[in-house]
């Protein structure tokens, strides 16, 4: 496979991979395979987690992808990154490279965009959600040695979920049934509830992107940045 300045060329390998992880009829989302089915995502691919310049075209690739006819066409849509590196991991340093990336991410999105208003800025507050582009996002972080069995993806992955997604499916009643089998689908594949998963609001969901049980004392090392106030530097540390 070619790597090009932290951009992968060739996705149809990895493609495939990520189609068949999702498709298994023991994956517990509704949601992603729902947004498989009806073609409603993009998966892109980067060289490695945390890499400053991986982070530079993931950037590129999202705020276009905010702005895509499949955003436009579908509520549902969903953005797939997928890493080709570092392949083996512990929790802890999965988690470290995934927020290193949102920071990496925040400070190339606050030149132009501010936080999204309806969520809180600040990891720990309960209301918070990641912005990028003006828009709230659920990230789910994938990798082979997540201790959940619906996260143990072959390479790392950030999948981010706009949180529209979710305000259209509680408008419209639909959300707490779906929320219900979410999460007695994987109760049945872990053999046990997943211990960090909250409804919005009731503590924040930064404590459930990386997939790790993290302690209550426990805060991530990001900040985000005031629009304009970023320091203009994209491959800031």
């Amino acid at each position: 496979m070619k790597e090009a300045k932290g951009k992968q060329r060739d996705n149809t390998a990895i493609a495939r991979k990520f189609h068949a992880f999702i498709e298994r009829s023991v994956f517990p989302c509704l949601g992603a395979k729902a947004a498989l089915n009806m073609g409603a995502y993009e998966l892109q691919c980067y060289a490695e987690l945390g890499d400053s310049m991986a982070s530079t075209y993931l950037a590129s690739d999202l705020h276009r992808f905010i702005n895509s006819s499949l955003r436009r066409r579908s509520d549902f849509a969903t953005f797939g990154a997928i890493f080709s590196r570092p392949v083996e991991m512990t929790e802890l340093e999965f988690e470290q490279r995934l927020w290193r990336t949102l920071q990496q991410l925040n400070r190339i999105d606050a030149e132009k965009f501010d936080w999204d208003p309806t969520v809180g800025r600040k990891p720990e507050c309960a209301n918070f959600a990641f912005s990028f582009g003006g828009h709230a996002f659920y990230i789910v972080g994938m990798h082979q040695g997540s201790s959940r069995l619906a996260r143990q993806f072959p390479l790392p992955a950030l999948v981010f979920n706009a949180h529209d997604q979710f305000r259209k499916l509680r408008a419209e009643g639909k959300w707490e049934r779906m929320k219900a089998s979410i999460r007695n689908r994987d109760a049945v594949l872990q053999g046990e509830w997943n211990p960090m998963l909250d409804d919005f609001g009731e503590r924040s969901e930064a404590r459930q992107y990386s997939g790790r049980v993290v302690e209550e004392s426990w805060s991530p090392s990001f900040r985000a940045a005031q629009m304009g106030q970023a320091g203009g530097c994209p491959f800031a540390p």
